[in-house]
């Protein structure tokens, strides 16, 4: 009996480490891919062959992105927008988390409710649109960081887990004097970092890529666009066979269109796949909230 058990063990091993096996290179191949044919030639990688190494090197696909005055400018945009959101979302959320978790807040659960109610009613893109035009945000900055300051999904992740802090800790740091706001910044944010590193990336994430709401409120500002905005519109050219010969006319024919998207595609990612590596160890806890109950 132990010896079949054993068999079916080893079995099951093969099979698993198979298809994780296969699942990373499935997963992998299209980013090196991607990787290779941003660092070859242009008109070379037109004939296609490409696999995982260049065939032709060079950087000058890189050099046509970098020099590009609105991806220079969409990507100053888009780190601002990505440090101030993330930073301005994640206290505000973490603070009403806070207040949502405390036992002794009577009115904790219609607040709750009435933040899960806008996780399923949207207002719609043009009342949206109307909105943000009252409110004076359209053509501003700021458009990109207060109308999403805070997240319902995020406030109730992070109140989960703040409610799985022993209230003890609390409770014992009001007998010797400290407020709310004291017990908060020196007990519970402090506790919370995990699920302040997991949450901080999504919200990272989310502004990094986000696009729809400049080419929506700023579409016509040039000094508010993003680098995602201007990385659709470069998308979006490649269809347009006429402004691929002029492309590749402009860079004397060694840059095409799809050597460019890829270039591009690598500069967009890189930062959010560096800054991953820092946070994968709290990425990692803060997604087991709630899975162990005692």
């Amino acid at each position: 009996m132990k010896n079949k058990d054993a068999i079916s063990d080893k079995v099951f091993d093969i099979f698993k480490w198979t298809f994780l096996i296969l699942f990373f290179v499935a997963t992998l191949y299209p980013i090196l891919n991607t990787l290779a044919v941003s660092f070859n030639d242009g008109l070379d990688s037109l004939k296609g062959g490409i696999h995982l190494i260049p065939r032709k090197f060079t950087l000058d696909n890189y050099s046509s992105v970098l020099s590009k005055e609105s991806l220079r400018q969409g990507a100053f945009i888009t780190v601002s927008r990505t440090v101030i959101g993330t930073i301005s979302q994640l206290y505000v959320t973490a603070l009403l988390a806070y207040v949502l978790s405390r036992k002794e807040f009577i009115f904790k659960t219609p607040v709750t409710l009435l933040f899960i109610f806008t996780m399923y009613l949207n207002p719609g893109l043009i009342p949206g649109y109307l909105w943000m035009k009252k409110l004076g945000f359209i053509n501003t900055f700021w458009v990109y960081v207060i109308p999403g300051m805070l997240s319902a999904f995020n406030m109730l992740v992070i109140r989960t887990y703040m409610n799985g802090l022993p209230d003890s800790l609390s409770e014992s740091a009001q007998i010797d004097g400290a407020g709310y706001f004291k017990i908060f910044y020196k007990i519970i944010l402090p506790l919370c970092k995990p699920v302040l590193a997991t949450v901080a990336l999504f919200i990272a994430v989310g502004h990094w890529n986000s696009w729809f709401d400049a080419m929506l409120y700023n579409g016509f500002n040039e000094r508010l666009t993003t680098l995602q905005y201007e990385l659709m519109k470069l998308l979006s050219s490649v269809t347009n066979q006429g402004a691929s010969v002029e492309d590749m006319k402009n860079s004397g024919g060694m840059v095409t269109p799809t050597s460019v998207r890829a270039a591009t595609t690598i500069v967009t990612a890189l930062p959010i796949v560096c800054l991953y590596p820092f946070l994968q160890k709290y990425f990692i806890s803060g997604l087991t909230i709630g899975g162990v109950k005692e």
